[in-house]
């Protein structure tokens, strides 16, 4: 689902992220599930938002994780739109209601103007449903996917 943003350019975004708070929450939530969350923050920007996170899956390798549970948060601010998306096998247990309930509570800090908060109150709700799905097992889980923010 895209969802609408207010108006910053890239650097602007950046700038008012606090991308370590940002990589600590992802950090938090995969220590109790095997699923993968990663942020990208996109630089250069025209077509498709939708598109583009699709093609940002790929590039990222979401969709090389063992269960096919990554989810990949996607913001073009020079669009003001975001995309949350996951892979196969979290999207067949949450469904579209839950990626409709994490998108509204992100475009409300959003409009606030509280990029950061938005971002880890959508990777903690994300991070709860991976757990309840794809629980963590220390004999098994490895880190797939760097948490860092990805500003490509």
């Amino acid at each position: 689902m895209v969802k609408r943003i207010g108006w910053l350019s890239r650097r602007g975004l950046v700038d008012r992220i606090d991308l370590a708070r940002v990589a600590e929450a992802i950090r938090r939530a995969e220590t109790v599930t095997s699923g993968e969350i990663r942020v990208s923050v996109s630089r250069l920007f025209w077509g498709d938002v939708y598109r583009a996170a699709d093609r940002a899956f790929d590039r990222l390798g979401m969709r090389r994780t063992r269960d096919r549970n990554g989810v990949l948060v996607f913001v073009v601010p020079s669009r003001r739109r975001f995309v949350v998306l996951g892979d196969r096998g979290i999207h067949e247990k949450v469904g579209q209601v839950f990626w409709e309930s994490v998108t509204g509570s992100m475009s409300e800090s959003f409009r606030a103007g509280d990029f950061t908060e938005g971002l880890v109150r959508g990777i903690e709700m994300i991070g709860v449903q991976l757990c309840e799905h794809f629980p963590y097992d220390a004999a098994t889980d490895t880190n797939e996917l760097p948490d860092e923010v990805d500003l490509a």
